[in-house]
């Protein structure tokens, strides 16, 4: 992709935090516990964004191709997941909104568009295919939006009574319950109670038995060989599953669940991407970059809506399991607008 220089809107944010920040600093009464560490926390963010990205990709653009090119490292996770290096465009902001427009200035050639294709909830997905719990098998076949279900099962009402508020706090569950999150964890995410957090979560194991006893045959089996594995049968070694020491016990027990999730992700990404580039041959288009769960192509015009459909087809059906894969895709004329 091409990229093209985005500096003076987080420069104007700099120099306004400056001055905001020195008018601070001459009132006494202003420098408050919340708004200063606020302020210097907004500064380090904005100053990250100009040095790593808008100071160093233009100077990265090759003379000949006018583009940027990144490394990818097969090896480089541990879960099997692509990496990417000098620079790592896996790595480019979306959280805030001042860095999604770091990705304003990454184009496709011109007259062209970009196509981005991203994989919905895989690994909650995969949750439901390796657990075969049977409440989350039938929530993600009957396209039922995941974080409302299990917000209505745990709190026993209707879907249609579900808060937004309580939604959130599924939403935390389900993606916590991948990753081995703890009460005390989801306590400070939801800026709950400890004990209420320990009832959250007693409630979806209750719910989703299933889920339940997939992360106990896991961590039970992964003690037992020492390694896990993905659905394809690729291998990683866990070497701390019986350590002495509880800490790096319980990291291992949460890798040892996430891996195989983590990890069959990966393999369904790049069979998709085997497949989408053999199709392509036919194609203008070209694949440009992989950020994990998401494809970025660029495509001509009078191609854009056949590509779109191939790219759709191929990932969603790249692995057959017992759960749907879901995937969205936008096209725009910029990265920052193709979703």
């Amino acid at each position: 992709m091409t990229v093209v220089q985005q500096q003076p809107q987080v420069e104007s944010q700099l120099e306004l935090l400056l001055e905001e920040l020195g008018l601070l600093l001459t009132v006494e009464e202003t420098l408050t516990k919340v708004v200063l560490p606020k302020l210097v926390l907004e500064w380090r963010g904005l100053q990250k964004l100009k040095s790593t990205y808008i100071d160093a990709l233009p100077l990265m653009v090759h003379p000949v191709t006018g583009r940027v090119h990144t490394s990818f490292n097969q090896a480089g996770a541990a879960t099997g997941r692509l990496s990417s290096s000098n620079p790592n465009l896996q790595n480019i902001p979306i959280k805030t909104d001042l860095g999604r427009e770091i990705r304003a200035a990454f184009i496709p050639r011109d007259g062209w568009r970009l196509v981005v294709a991203d994989y919905s909830q895989i690994e909650l997905r995969l949750l439901a295919a390796m657990s075969k719990d049977p409440v989350l098998v039938e929530a993600f076949r009957n396209g039922e939006d995941i974080h409302t279900r299990t917000a209505a099962e745990v709190m026993g009402v209707p879907p249609l009574l579900v808060t937004p508020e309580a939604r959130r706090a599924a939403k935390a569950v389900n993606f916590g319950i991948v990753y081995g999150i703890s009460p005390f964890g989801l306590a400070a995410q939801l800026g709950i109670s400890r004990g209420e957090a320990e009832r959250y979560i007693f409630s979806y194991f209750e719910r989703y038995a299933g889920v339940k006893r997939f992360i106990d045959d896991t961590i039970a089996e992964v003690r037992r060989t020492g390694v896990t594995k993905t659905l394809l049968g690729r291998e990683r070694g866990i070497p701390d599953m019986n350590s002495r020491n509880p800490n790096a016990r319980g990291f291992a027990e949460r890798t040892a669940v996430n891996s195989p999730l983590q990890g069959t992700a990966a393999d369904i990404i790049k069979i998709a991407m085997i497949h989408i580039d053999r199709k392509l041959q036919k194609f203008q288009a070209r694949m440009l970059l992989q950020v994990h769960d998401e494809l970025v192509l660029e495509a001509p015009p009078d191609e854009l809506e056949e590509v779109t459909a191939l790219v759709k087809r191929e990932m969603e059906n790249a692995l057959p399991l017992d759960v749907p894969l879901l995937v969205e895709v936008g096209s725009g004329v910029n990265w920052r607008d193709a979703k």
